[in-house]
């Protein structure tokens, strides 16, 4: 179950990718909602992800 919720927030954050302002927001909302171990999967994936989309590396300090 909780699974779901990890793989739900990538799927929100994959969507909203376009625009930086918007993923700093769904990611502030996931980290209030993801428990601390869906934290460090959600930190693993993001710093994959933001490789090929340095525009969103400043949404990094949210989750550091």
């Amino acid at each position: 179950m909780p699974r779901t919720a990890f793989i739900y927030t990538k799927s929100i954050l994959e969507r909203v990718s376009f625009d930086a302002k918007l993923f700093c927001k769904e990611l502030e909302k996931a980290i209030k909602n993801l428990l601390p171990y869906e934290i460090e999967l959600l930190r693993d994936w993001l710093l994959e992800y933001t490789v090929e989309k340095p525009e969103l590396k400043q949404c990094l300090v949210y989750i550091k």
